[in-house]
């Protein structure tokens, strides 16, 4: 296995980051449009177009054409969500890294490297929700790196950049789609607070749930 170094973010990583952001984001579409087609609402929905459209036209090709829409059109729906997100994210603090999360007072972005190429990324700012702690954002590891424990360190990184710094505790939010990601996070010791849904509609109807994840500090022992 080679090499894996953690290190502050330089300008000159930008593009990588922005790429293994968005292919990491794309990579959970497929779990996602699962995750829909499990819900017992969306599961009535179909039967119940699949019967009208069977009993109306007395034929087959006519409900499994209507069903296969709306799955087209549900599938559809989970692409936007997550392009929608990737746009906003690109726009906001991934526009100018730098400036996000370097130039800001306790905040930071680390990316992983191996073999002189960006592998895993993470950041960390104040939280916003949580007053006094900080949040982690931005974790993703490259497909290809997976496995090495690239993940794990990089959120011993936060850990100890939020520690040195005297915060309580360290907050994330994660989907409950993302399940290796929840382990990860586990298993590392943080403890989930809480669910919720996010307020836009087609994530209403998709029932797409959040994760908030916390990580209770011990302080620093002095020697």
């Amino acid at each position: 296995m080679a090499e894996v170094q953690i290190r502050r973010f330089e300008d000159e990583d930008e593009e990588d980051v922005k790429d293994l952001f968005t292919r990491g984001m794309s990579e959970h579409i497929p779990s996602s449009c699962l995750h829909v087609l499990k819900q017992p609402h969306v599961q009535m929905l179909l039967a119940c177009v699949f019967c009208a459209l069977l009993a109306s036209s007395k034929s087959f090709l006519l409900p499994i054409l209507g069903v296969t829409l709306l799955l087209a059109a549900g599938r559809q729906g989970v692409n936007y969500l997550f392009s929608r997100y990737i746009q906003i994210s690109l726009s906001l603090d991934l526009k100018n890294i730098r400036q996000s999360y370097l130039e800001r007072p306790n905040s930071c972005f680390w990316v992983a490297e191996s073999q002189g190429r960006v592998v895993g990324m993470v950041a960390c700012l104040p939280a916003e929700r949580s007053e006094g702690c900080v949040e982690l954002k931005r974790m993703s590891v490259k497909h290809s790196h997976r496995g090495q424990g690239i993940a794990k360190a990089l959120c011993r990184t936060v850990a100890d950049f939020a520690r040195e710094r005297g915060f309580p505790a360290v907050v994330l939010y994660t989907s409950i789609v993302q399940t290796d990601a929840q382990k990860l996070y586990e298993h590392a010791g943080y403890k989930k607070v809480r669910e919720f849904v996010l307020p836009k509609l087609i994530a209403k109807i998709m029932n797409f749930t959040l994760l908030e994840y916390r990580l209770d500090l011990q302080p620093c022992q002095e020697n």
